[in-house]
């Protein structure tokens, strides 16, 4: 069964504060309530990941965003081709447009989680900031958890 609540955190726990929507999985995971929400992680985005929006009722994407200056930025996603739908790795916004080609639909209301990192090197940990900023992160998340309509989430604003 499908759970109408998809979350899904990527990135390379290998490559420093790219870790971060591995990470905030894992703090879900342990900390919030599961009964109607699915955990989905990959190191990237792909187009086979529109398949995982059907059937769903909201949708977060969880990432490491390179704007180093930030805390984090959350951000209601509308399906866009951009140039990355052509790579082996594509942004949320073109799942959502493969979605909606593909479905001949619109996609599932969907957002963005953008964590502020500046550390992406192979072997590295979290920098300190990352770790400033995932705290800030996971008290928001846990605020969106506690309310899972899409009426809550779009008045939520980032910091």
């Amino acid at each position: 069964m499908i759970k109408p609540i998809l979350i899904f955190g990527y990135g390379n726990e290998s490559r420093g504060d790219d870790a971060l929507g591995v990470l905030m999985l894992a703090h879900i995971e342990n900390h919030c309530s599961l009964e109607q929400i699915d955990l989905l992680t990959d190191f990237q985005l792909q187009i086979e990941h529109a398949l995982d929006l059907e059937g769903r009722e909201l949708v977060l994407f969880i990432d490491a965003s390179v704007k180093s200056d930030i805390e984090f930025e959350f951000t209601q996603l509308t399906p866009m081709r951009d140039t990355s739908y052509t790579s082996h790795a594509i942004s949320p916004a073109s799942v959502l447009d493969v979605y909606q080609n593909m479905k001949k639909e619109a996609p599932p209301p969907c957002f963005l989680l953008a964590i502020g990192a500046e550390s992406f090197e192979l072997g590295d940990g979290l920098s300190s900031k990352a770790t400033q900023n995932f705290t800030c992160a996971t008290k928001f998340t846990e605020r969106l958890l506690s309310n899972l309509t899409v009426e809550f989430w779009t008045l939520q604003r980032s910091k």
